[in-house]
């Protein structure tokens, strides 16, 4: 959500001439987040966000608008993409496959109360629930493989003793494969600033696009890692209790899924552990980026790691 790519006013009023949303009036980049690049855009008709794809194809975006499109449509918080006058969610702006969806109401929340996180975990089952008729599938294309390449092409750059932590739950996690857990739809990036609050209520999950068919519970567990997580790093009882009762107040895990729930948060972990060392030694470059501190999800693994309850 950094601005890498830059869209002039007449560039844009020229692509939204393809949609019913009247005259543009203004656009503003929004510098948060790593991947993609999003503007608010104001028309006479209301306020949308338009997002830049900076990695992903145009024909990889099918999966991600019609996911979310599916999941507005089953009552799940989230924006619903806005097709153009060729009934297509996506095309190319400055350059880069783009498209505009409907901007939600509501505010992250930095400092999360336990209704809040019972909120976020009741949403997400909600959420993985609805994508049971999702038809589409797509591979988590940052799994195991995708960390132990990544982890083996920076260990040389890091700090020995950083990198020797690495090595270790690379290694651990190389000993578990969860082919028999449930899988579906996950969002796969359900942190703080993916979600937006009116009050209490979730206003809508926002930033689809890590999205994947992948393990249901280790989805629960990339949100809980950041729902419950201090600024220490260690996870919050109360707060990691209340998104798990919310969650499971609408879908309970199974008995494997609560055998495995200790090494899930770890590879949660591991997992934002990996993507935030490969965006500091190998940063894109951009307008207005913004780079995350990998060493809040070494602490958090290195918790897990000496952790003996995990709240189920």
């Amino acid at each position: 959500m950094s601005v890498y790519t830059s869209v002039g006013e007449a560039e844009l009023a020229a692509w939204l001439s393809r949609y019913s949303i009247g005259q543009l009036k203004s656009l503003k980049g929004i510098a948060a987040g790593i991947t993609n690049t999003n503007y608010f855009v104001d028309t006479t008709h209301g306020r949308y966000v338009l997002t830049l794809f900076e990695v992903l194809r145009l024909d990889e975006l099918p999966y991600y608008l019609e996911l979310m499109s599916h999941l507005a449509r089953h009552g799940v918080a989230c924006p619903a993409p806005i097709a153009d006058s060729t009934d297509g969610y996506a095309s190319m702006l400055a350059g880069k496959p783009a498209c505009l969806v409907t901007c939600l109401t509501g505010a992250e929340v930095s400092a999360p109360s336990a209704a809040q996180c019972f909120a976020v975990g009741e949403m997400l089952a909600a959420m993985h629930e609805a994508g049971n008729t999702f038809p589409r599938r797509m591979a988590n294309p940052r799994g195991p493989a995708w960390w132990s390449a990544t982890a083996a092409g920076l260990y040389a750059e890091m700090d020995a003793l950083d990198a020797a932590s690495l090595r270790e739950e690379v290694a651990f996690q190389d000993r578990y494969r969860f082919a028999h857990l449930p899988t579906g739809v996950v969002h796969a990036d359900l942190f703080r600033d993916n979600v937006l609050f009116d009050g209490d209520r979730v206003a809508g999950f926002i930033d689809f696009y890590y999205a994947c068919n992948d393990v249901l519970a280790y989805d629960v567990a990339i949100a809980l890692n950041d729902w419950a997580r201090r600024d220490d790093g260690a996870i919050d009882d109360a707060l990691a209790r209340a998104l798990l009762a919310g969650y499971q107040s609408l879908r309970r895990f199974s008995d494997d899924e609560k055998a495995a729930w200790p090494v899930l948060l770890r590879a949660a972990g591991l997992r934002f552990w990996t993507s935030r060392l490969l965006d500091l030694y190998r940063p894109q470059a951009g307008e207005m980026t913004y780079t995350k501190d990998p060493k809040v999800f070494q602490r958090v693994v290195e918790d897990h790691r000496a952790r003996r309850d995990f709240w189920l």
